[in-house]
């Protein structure tokens, strides 16, 4: 694992305050897995329930030369890189909001990814992040590291483009 793919995996632990577990079904498209869906409070339900981060990186990296996803957590999230190029991580946390998202990144400024509510902010470490909201409670995190830190000007429009093919696959919340 390179120094950016290791600097995105701990940006996405640090900015996510919780998450869920994976499911390990594997589909063409952003379906719900079967089976019980996992619990994130009480009386709270898991808008993601059934979408796996992996899947959805896998799904939307496929056939541009990235490695597959990997999740090193409990957490519904995933890394993936393309050598020599960007990381994006994906997670998808169905208990913090963009309010709890904008408390935790106090530079994020307010955007819009196909006309829903979203944040982005940059990543102290380096790259870029963008929090889109699914719901009061909920959100899908991008992350973009480029591979070289001369590129750093770019995470942020990779990750709004990144953004963008991940919306239409999250649940309307």
């Amino acid at each position: 694992m390179n120094r950016r793919s290791a600097r995105a995996i701990v940006a996405v632990a640090c900015t996510l305050a919780a998450g869920t577990a994976c499911t390990s079904t594997v589909s063409g498209s952003a379906l719900p897995a079967p089976g019980p869906a996992p619990s994130s409070s009480p009386g709270n339900s898991d808008v993601f329930a059934g979408l796996n981060a992996c899947q959805l990186l896998d799904q939307l990296n496929a056939g541009q030369g990235f490695n597959p996803g990997e999740n090193k957590s409990a957490r519904n999230q995933c890394t993936a890189s393309k050598p020599e190029f960007i990381t994006y991580s994906l997670a998808l946390d169905s208990t913090q909001g963009l309010s709890g998202f904008a408390a935790d990144n106090t530079g994020a400024r307010e955007i819009s990814i196909n006309g829903r509510d979203a944040l982005q902010a940059d990543i102290p470490t380096g790259g870029c992040a963008v929090a889109v909201g699914v719901g009061e409670h909920a959100l899908a995190l991008v992350l973009a590291t480029m591979a070289r830190a001369s590129e750093d000007a770019q995470g942020c429009p990779n990750a709004q483009a990144f953004a963008e093919k991940v919306e239409p696959l999250l649940p309307a919340g």
